[in-house]
């Protein structure tokens, strides 16, 4: 039998095929479909299928990575969506909040809210902060709403009410009725997508969830359709943003929380191959077509946030903290009207493309230097089956940056190397020393396309003295998509003292939590032993506003004082002190239920019999203004023996990447396959 990852990139979509009785993995990437990326991963599968000579019915598993959501939020793609509120709240999306993502820039304006001001209606009804209804639903007004929605077009509705997140009675009312009045409309309740207080936080994370709804649905659909008709006898699951996967079902009704799919399963990855190879604090490095994804993992766990933006729009659900730019293999360099050379974030994506790959692109991209300095094969990527115009790319340059730069054309390419190299490096200091951590003590994980390409060149900046670079690092994510166990986050509020009737309360949540997510786990088809369920509370001193999440080993009706402890604990790792004797707010429970996937990363990588017969060829390639041209050994990567030491300058070449090693490097293949660096 054989499992099946994919992520759906920019540029392309990737795909790792492991046998699961031996463990054997076997890589395929293709060019993305942009308009349906359904079209490219049933394409791939099938390739897949041929190349590999799989039968279609020996398939037990796909797991994918999509950006779908993101892109069309970004693009602003989604359906035509209204939002149903509490009378006096129509303009809560358009409000927002006051602050400012960069104080002093007053270029910087808010996006349009998603839902336009004549769809955002109110109606009147009315709980308190208990959920003590003070106002029934007024039904007769609902229907007159629906009606006049109706009329504008409407395909999704998300409905909202204050303070919902305590007593759901008013959106389950108002669902039954828009059921009957508008059947077949895409529906999205705050009560179902996100119980949690902070009004504005709720309401746009239920109307992006509307927003993408129909469109995700009919991609999932058709995904599901096309697949079957290959033969596949398995239904493909889902990753989302808190590295996890999801049925089909629920990433219909929950597609918001994909919004970080394909990169959240490349940092879930890296941990899981990181602790195999004992190294446990690291930062991933995700270097795809349009963007740079950095993370931070410590002691084999990555980084989690409870919210973020997707293209200004904020997402409060759990998802893997992380931190992006725009630069990747397909970003556009230029020169400003200040005669400053700048690279990204604009990209030249799939289509057209860099100008070598030959797909219409005319302006010079991060993969076009990458090819004029020889560092990327200059005749062929994806072993020989995509060809290289080496000459167009190089002209480009020479045309767009050096001559109004008044440099040479390898100048201007090793120019624009270096501007994105820094870019990238302040990347990962914004989740490394920024954040208070040695950079010493970390290793760069390098992967997607271009990741280990200019990998060698961000340690140095950066500071960073070992770096891994996966097998097939172009494929990392889709790898990643087989290392992930099936789960989904709930979570009550509670907003009480942590009282003895305050934990009390808590625990009766908790309880209630664990029968919900372990039904759900139910009807992922989950076996009862490899289910697993993770408890927290999130919690504040009274005239706080910031959380924090304190684990619980279980539901223990007589364990508040040693919560108690635990959040004193806490908040003095945070914030370097504690406040004995302060009221502690319980502000939510959380559950996030787990149903574990096998999985195994075993020491097995064979690889050659020597450096000297893994080598291919010989070419020369530049490395700045001190080094220059220098001819380069490449070599086949799965032809290098484990231990044997590389010495750069080297090239590494596989199907989905290359790597660079820059003089006063060493590189070497560990037993895992990972090849090791070190400055």
């Amino acid at each position: 039998m054989y499992r099946i990852g994919v992520d759906v990139g920019g540029t392309f979509t990737d795909f790792t095929i492991t046998n699961a009785v031996t463990g054997e993995n076997r890589y395929f990437k293709l060019s993305s479909t942009p308009t349906d990326p359904s079209v490219a991963i049933v394409d791939g599968i099938e390739q897949v299928l041929k190349t590999f000579d799989i039968a279609a019915a020996d398939i037990s598993y796909i797991g994918h990575g999509t950006t779908v959501a993101t892109n069309m939020i970004i693009e602003r793609r989604g359906v035509p969506t209204a939002l149903i509120t509490t009378k006096g709240f129509r303009d809560v999306l358009a409000i927002g909040r006051q602050t400012r993502p960069a104080l002093y820039d007053m270029s910087i304006t808010k996006p349009e809210p998603l839902v336009e001001r004549f769809r955002r209606r109110e109606v009147n009804e009315r709980l308190n902060a208990q959920g003590v209804v003070l106002q029934s639903l007024n039904r007769d007004e609902l229907e007159a709403v629906l009606e006049e929605l109706a009329a504008t077009g409407v395909e999704a509705l998300s409905v909202c009410f204050l303070h919902s997140y305590r007593n759901a009675a008013h959106e389950d009312e108002a669902a039954q009725i828009i059921t009957e009045k508008l059947p077949g409309t895409y529906l999205s309740l705050s009560s179902k997508v996100l119980p949690e207080f902070r009004e504005y936080e709720r309401t746009s994370t239920t109307v992006l969830n509307a927003y993408v709804g129909p469109k995700m649905a009919n991609y999932f659909d058709r995904l599901e359709a096309k697949l079957r008709e290959l033969g596949i006898p398995v239904a493909p699951m889902t990753i989302h943003s808190n590295g996890g996967l999801l049925s089909i079902d629920t990433a219909k009704r929950l597609p918001v929380t994909t919004c970080l799919s394909g990169p959240a399963a490349g940092v879930i990855g890296s941990a899981v191959i990181g602790a195999a190879a004992g190294i446990g604090k690291i930062v991933t490095y995700d270097v795809g077509g349009t963007s740079t994804d950095v993370s931070l993992i410590v002691d084999g766990r990555p980084k989690f946030t409870s919210s973020r933006d997707v293209a200004g729009y904020p997402v409060k659900l759990p998802m893997v903290d992380i931190h992006v730019i725009g630069a990747g293999g397909g970003s556009i360099a230029y020169v400003d009207d200040a005669g400053a050379l700048k690279v990204g974030p604009r990209s030249a994506g799939a289509l057209p493309g860099p100008i070598a790959y030959q797909k219409g692109g005319e302006e010079p991209t991060l993969t076009d230097t990458n090819i004029c300095l020889n560092r990327l094969n200059p005749v062929a990527l994806l072993d020989g089956r995509m060809p290289i115009d080496r000459a167009s790319a190089l002209d480009a340059i020479d045309k767009r940056i050096a001559k109004p730069l008044g440099i040479s054309a390898e100048e201007a390419a090793y120019g624009i190397l270096q501007v994105a190299v820094a870019n990238m490096s302040r990347a990962i200091r914004a989740v490394t020393t920024e954040q208070g951590h040695d950079i010493a003590e970390i290793t760069l994980f390098a992967f997607g396309g271009a990741g280990p390409l200019h990998a060698a060149e961000v340690a140095r900046e950066s500071g960073i003295q070992r770096i891994l670079v996966p097998q097939e690092p172009g494929t990392m994510c889709a790898r990643g998509a087989l290392l992930l166990d099936v789960s989904l986050d709930f979570v009550r509020m509670q907003l009480a003292e942590a009282t003895i009737e305050g934990w009390e309360e808590a625990c009766r949540a908790l309880s209630d939590m664990l029968a919900e997510g372990d039904a759900w786990l139910e009807t992922e088809k989950v076996d009862p032993a490899l289910r697993e369920f993770h408890l927290a509370i999130d919690a504040h001193y009274a005239g706080q506003t910031h959380d924090i999440r304190v684990p619980l080993h279980g539901v223990d009706r007589d364990g508040l004082a040693r919560f108690l402890a635990d959040f004193a604990e806490a908040h003095k790792a945070g914030y370097g002190y504690d406040i004995p004797g302060q009221t502690v707010v319980i502000v939510s429970c959380r559950l996030q239920a787990v149903g574990k996937v096998p999985k195994s990363i075993t020491p097995t990588y064979a690889g050659g019999v020597s450096v000297a017969g893994a080598k291919t060829a010989e070419r020369e390639v530049y490395y700045g203004p001190k080094e220059g041209w220098r001819l380069t050994p490449v070599y086949r990567r799965s032809a290098l023996p484990v231990g044997e030491v590389v010495c750069g300058p080297a090239i590494i070449d596989e199907m989905s990447s290359t790597t660079v090693v820059l003089s006063g490097q060493t590189a070497a293949i560990d037993p895992f396959g990972n090849i090791i660096i070190k400055n």
